[in-house]
């Protein structure tokens, strides 16, 4: 069961990458659609390369190797109990890193809703994404549980 959620948790999340973020519309005269992936590009090709590596890593790689690490913990056949726990570790404190781009945007919608210019409505991609973020959390959660069950 866990496995299925991890699966889907990776599909949600290649879905949430690529699909509308965030609809801005501008003045009630402009829509932009934004995904992660369109920031990102944007990004990129206004040589904004810190922005781009801050949520490159922790928007698209951080969560991408924490589900594919957690798939490989119940995958993986020849996994003794001190490497599982050990590949465990890794694995939890690495999803403490990867909160940092919820922090990051937060702080963009609440500077652009403040300044009263534009009106930001979530898309799809957020909650597909958000849907990722939680599957992977319960299943990241319930492999802890049995990890620590691991005998010794």
């Amino acid at each position: 069961m866990i496995v299925v959620m991890l699966l889907a948790s990776l599909g949600f999340f290649v879905a949430g990458v690529f699909l509308p973020f965030t609809s801005v519309t501008k003045l009630w005269l402009f829509e932009n659609q934004i995904s992660v992936y369109r920031g990102l590009i944007v990004l990129w090709q206004g040589d904004e390369l810190f922005l781009f590596l801050i949520l490159f890593v922790f928007t698209v790689c951080f969560p991408f190797v924490k589900i594919n690490a957690l798939l490989a913990l119940w995958l993986y056949p020849g996994l003794t109990a001190d490497r599982a726990k050990t590949f465990f570790k890794f694995v939890s404190n690495l999803g403490k890193w990867s909160m940092l781009d919820v922090f990051i945007v937060a702080i963009l919608v609440l500077t652009v809703k403040s300044a009263g210019v534009a009106n930001i409505k979530v898309g799809d991609g957020f909650f597909l994404f958000f849907i990722s973020v939680m599957l992977t959390q319960l299943a990241s959660l319930w492999t802890g549980h049995a990890v620590s069950r691991l005998e010794k």
